[in-house]
């Protein structure tokens, strides 16, 4: 699965839906096979801009589910303009993903 994104326009506000692909490991769950702790692994910085101004910034943890769904909407936009999201997790890993307002 690949990271989705979506920004409607509706009523003079934005609503940003992000569906991000990532296995959220809480480092307190065992392989079924090896019984081997599975590391942590996890989304620890999360920023969403809109025309280059940050709208959102949150540190997250382990404790959100596996996949996590980001939902929130902002005043403004327009038809067209990007939204962008950018992470960053645990072990340095880091996505950004755009989306244009429909």
């Amino acid at each position: 699965m690949q990271s989705k994104m979506r920004a409607e326009l509706k009523d003079g506000f934005t609503a940003v839906a992000v569906l991000i692909n990532h296995p959220m490991e809480t480092g307190s769950r065992k392989d079924p096979v090896t019984g081997l702790t599975v590391p942590r692994h996890f989304i620890e910085d999360i920023r969403c801009d809109h025309m280059g101004e940050t709208i959102l910034s949150a540190d997250w943890g382990w404790g959100i589910s596996a996949n996590p769904l980001l939902t929130f909407q902002f005043a403004g936009g327009a038809a067209g303009d990007p939204v962008t999201v950018h992470w960053k997790d645990n072990l340095g890993n880091r996505e950004t993903i755009e989306a244009r307002i429909e």
